[in-house]
This record gives C-alpha cells, sequence and structure tokens, in this order.
C-alpha cells in the first residue's frame, strides 16, 4: 500500500514551498517520523517526515516550487528489491548473447520497451507559474535512469527545481536545454525494463552508430528549425535581432534561450570593421579585467525583492529621524556586563535595550504597531517585535514573541538564539510567522543613516545606526557624546506624523534614562 506525503500548510500567507534538499534518497527504507527532506519557503526551512515506515519514491526533486498540499514523494510498503531485479537480468543476459546476434537480438526488445514507455511532463510548480526552463540535462539521452532519480533541472521565475524518473528505464530526451516549456508540456520519455534495455542498447552502438546519426539529420529539419523559444524571442526582440540569423542548438533546431543570449556575439562583429579605419581610437584602449559574471536569483533573493518592491508602491511610506544619547546605556553596559554575562550566560547587548524600549512605546502609541487588512485596521494588545538578522541566504527577520513580558536577559537569550538559527538556516515557519513591529540594526555594518523599508503587513520598522562621538549642546556647553541616528519608517495610510513622531521621542526618552524601563515611567 503506497502512502502519499504533501506539503503541510505552513503558515497563513504562504502557498508555496521549495524542496531544498532530499535527506532520504529514493528507494531507501525510513521509519515512522523519520525526517526525510526539508523544506523551504520565504520565511524559513523547515523539515518533512514520514508518515509511516516503508520504502521511500521521491516524486518532487531537490529545487521543486511545490504548492501547500502537493505530493512530494510517497511511501511504499516492500518495493525496495524490485530495481535490482531487472539489473540482475540485464547483468546475467549480456554476455549470453553472440556479437553476431545483438543487432537481431535487439530489434524484439525496442517493441517491449515502447510498451512499457511513458512520457515525463512538466509538474505544476505554482499557482503563478505557467512556464520553466529546461536548464540542464542532468541524465543524458540513452542512459540507463532509476526511478525517482534527478534527471533534469527546470528552472522558473521563483526557484530552480529538478526533474525525476518517474520509472526507472532508458531516457529519451525531447526537450532541449534552454527550452521553455508550458506546465504540461512533455520533457522526455522513458522506456521501460531501463536495466536490461542498456545493456542491449550499447552493444550494437558501433554497428548502429550511421542509422542513428542518419535519423537525427532527418529530424533536423522540421517545424521547430530555426524557431525560437518563447524566453529566445522575447531575448531576439529586444536586441533586434531576426531570428532567420541565429543557429538553433535545441531539439530538432529550435532555437534556445542560451542561443539568443549568445546571439550578442554576431551584433559586436561589426565594430571591428569601425575601429579599423579609425587608428585615433588606438589610445582609448582599457586596461585590467572586464570580466562580467552572472549568477541566477536565489528563491529566497526573488521573494525578497518582489516583497520590498510591493511595500513601496502599496504603501504611503515616510521615514522620520531623531538622534539619541548613547552614554547611559555605554556606561550601563560597561558597569554590569560580567556580572550579567555571569549571572545570565549570555552578554548585555544594545537590542535588548531598544527591544524594552519599543515595547513600551508601543503600548502608548498602539497604531505604530498595527496592521491593514482589507478595509480594517487590526490592532494587538501584544507586542512581538520582529529583529532584522542577515543569513546566508539573504535578510530574514525571525520574532522575538511577547516581548514586552521579558527580561534584559530573556530578550538578549532569545536574540541569540534566533541568530544563530538563521546563520544555520534553521528557522522554522513558526519562528518567522507574524510580528507586529520590526527593528533592524544596520550600525553594526558601519551605517550612518538609513530609510528602512517597512516589513509587510506590518506598519513601521525602526532603523538603528552606528554610535559616533559628536560634539553636542549639553547645558549650554559642547561636550563630545555618542550619538545614534534613529530612523522610523513608517506607513502613513494608518499612522500620523504625531504618533510617528511622539513614538520615536519616546523611545529616545527611554534610551536616554534607562531607569524608566525598569519603573515602567
Amino acid at each position: 500500500m503506497s502512502l502519499e506525503i504533501k506539503v503541510p500548510p505552513v503558515g497563513e500567507s504562504i502557498t508555496e514551498v521549495t524542496l531544498s534538499q532530499w535527506i532520504k534518497k529514493d528507494g531507501d527504507r525510513v521509519e515512522m517520523d523519520e525526517v526525510i527532506a526539508e523544506l523551504e519557503s520565504d520565511k524559513a526551512t523547515f523539515e518533512l517526515t514520514a508518515e509511516k515506515a516503508g520504502t521511500l519514491k521521491t516524486i518532487a526533486k531537490e529545487g521543486d516550487v511545490i504548492p501547500v498540499g502537493g505530493v512530494v514523494c510517497s511511501i511504499e510498503d516492500g518495493g525496495a528489491a524490485s530495481a535490482p531485479a531487472p539489473q540482475a537480468v540485464a547483468a546475467s543476459s549480456a554476455p549470453a548473447a553472440p556479437v553476431e546476434e545483438k543487432p537481431e537480438a535487439s530489434a524484439p526488445a525496442a517493441p517491449a520497451a515502447e510498451a512499457k514507455s511513458i512520457e515525463v511532463k512538466v509538474p505544476p510548480v505554482g499557482e503563478s507559474i505557467t512556464e520553466v526552463t529546461l536548464s540542464r540535462w542532468i541524465k543524458k539521452d540513452g542512459d540507463t535512469v532509476a526511478m525517482d532519480e534527478a534527471i533534469a533541472e527546470l528552472e522558473s521565475d521563483k526557484a530552480t527545481f529538478e526533474l525525476t524518473a518517474e520509472q526507472a528505464g532508458t531516457l529519451k530526451t525531447l526537450a532541449k536545454e534552454g527550452d521553455v516549456l508550458p506546465i504540461g508540456a512533455v520533457v522526455c520519455s522513458i522506456s521501460g525494463g531501463g536495466a536490461t534495455a542498456a545493456p542491449a542498447a550499447s552493444a550494437p552502438a558501433a554497428t548502429n552508430a550511421a542509422p542513428a546519426s542518419q535519423a537525427v539529420a532527418a529530424d533536423k529539419n522540421t517545424y521547430a528549425s530555426g524557431t525560437p523559444s518563447p524566453a529566445a524571442g522575447k531575448i531576439l526582440a529586444e536586441k533586434g535581432i531576426d531570428a532567420k540569423g541565429v543557429n538553433g542548438t535545441g531539439v530538432d533546431g529550435r532555437i534556445t534561450k542560451e542561443d539568443a543570449l549568445n546571439a550578442q556575439k554576431p551584433v559586436a562583429a561589426p565594430a571591428p570593421k569601425a575601429a579599423a579605419p579609425a587608428p585615433s581610437a588606438q589610445p582609448i584602449a582599457v586596461s585590467g579585467s572586464r570580466v562580467e559574471r552572472r549568477e541566477k536569483m536565489t528563491s529566497l533573493r526573488k521573494t525578497i525583492a518582489k516583497r520590498l518592491v510591493a511595500v513601496k508602491n502599496e504603501t504611503a511610506m515616510l521615514t522620520t529621524f531623531n538622534e539619541v544619547d548613547m552614554a547611559p546605556i555605554m556606561e550601563l553596559r560597561a558597569k554590569y556586563k560580567d556580572k550579567f554575562k555571569e549571572k545570565h550566560g549570555v552578554g548585555l547587548g544594545f537590542m535588548s535595550f531598544f527591544t524594552k524600549a519599543v515595547c513600551e512605546a508601543l503600548k502608548d502609541w498602539p497604531a505604530v504597531g498595527a496592521r491593514i487588512e482589507g478595509e480594517e485596521v487590526v490592532y494587538s494588545d501584544f507586542a512581538d517585535i520582529s529583529i532584522a538578522v542577515s543569513a546566508p541566504k539573504g535578510l530574514v527577520v525571525p520574532i522575538i514573541r511577547n516581548a514586552s513580558s521579558m527580561s534584559l536577559a530573556e530578550i538578549e537569550k532569545a536574540v541569540v538564539t534566533l541568530a544563530g538559527k538563521a546563520r544555520d538556516n534553521k528557522l522554522t515557519i513558526e519562528d518567522m510567522t507574524g510580528g507586529t513591529f520590526t527593528i533592524t540594526n544596520g550600525g553594526i555594518f558601519g551605517s550612518m543613516m538609513s530609510t528602512p523599508i517597512i516589513n509587510s503587513p506590518q506598519s513601521a520598522i525602526l532603523g538603528m545606526h552606528n554610535i559616533i562621538e559628536r560634539p553636542v549642546a549639553v547645558n549650554g556647553q559642547v561636550v563630545i557624546r555618542p550619538m545614534m541616528y534613529l530612523a522610523l519608517s513608517y506607513d502613513h495610510r494608518i499612522i500620523d506624523g504625531r504618533e510617528s513622531v511622539s513614538f520615536l521621542v519616546r523611545v529616545k526618552q527611554l534610551l536616554e534614562d534607562p531607569a524608566r524601563l525598569l519603573l515602567g515611567v
């Protein structure tokens, strides 16, 4: 009996996830509740577990974008021993056949393989994705593939994922690297009895080389010859290049995306002709390397880009500034940091003071911690503070929940824990979901002033910056003080200037007089 394992619901606003890694491989024996894969959303990475014991059959591939509820794999009772059986037959049958009889033996084998042939199609990879690009063939045409083995890499506008074999057999590629394929399009076919077919086909390869090459040559002149894929056609149109002048390397001579990108070289060819009669151009020669490098954007980076642009376009975002004298906090830290760490096992940093100050200010100005949902404004009587953390894959904002009820030590421990999980890509959906207000500290990178972008659907974000000793006037005298600029970006649709400025002033007061944080005044 086979049991399908599907993507579980992982958050209110999350509709799809990316299969980042298979921990168990296709055909492996798995136990109940054993971790079999890692899934990644635009907010966190979490683990997928086996819902029963059995043999794993992978359906999705690493890099696939799968909607919530989509099938990732199945777990079957037994079945692990079926794969090696054809291989054993193939091994025993290959040496038995005489050399002269191999071409004749392969003839009846072909219809049998065709009878078991299946088409492998582009799977659904997300609600808004209608086409993908075949970026790379992992297995080549004619290769023997195992069940659920990765055979190709497909790329959408959100992620890169792998296409797997739906049965064991011999691979016949139909699409070419660079082809843009709609969802449901046939990518390749797999002929059954792959392990037996592979040795039989390899033996007569030398004798059948000529007919094979003739077949390929015959297939080149088809309706696809010289026809660009949608992605290639768009690139050629932008460059103003006629497709007739481009040599297609895709299936049946189709012009692929890579062909269109390489078509820039013929365009640059006339440049030497123009430069040849102009000897005066020689002194303009540029020395040094001018190499360019292209890298694909990660799924997380694409999601961050889309969300930040959406916030800029969908909110009436403004930023107000103030400055805070950090001397009182710095003196307090210098006096008690050793005892604090000895007692609580964690260092006393600035983030706990800022978090507590924000929580107190939100009590006075709740609109700053509100959010818009449809035509309603949602106010929270709690403070879940998102802390922006720079992770290897991009900026993430894990959440300290009920921060207003936590002590400075508890906040510092939470910050250390979340930062460590972010660096190790171990943040869960629960760590990332929700949040009423965000704090980001660009000062650790040397930023003096910035206008941080709101973390949607929140309505405000506080930006911390570096501490610089500057001359300031105190009681009519110029003194040198460690000063920090604060920036509050807010959504003017629900937060007025009075609330934003008053909120920031309240934060400033609490930081410049830390005793207020302890006394709640």
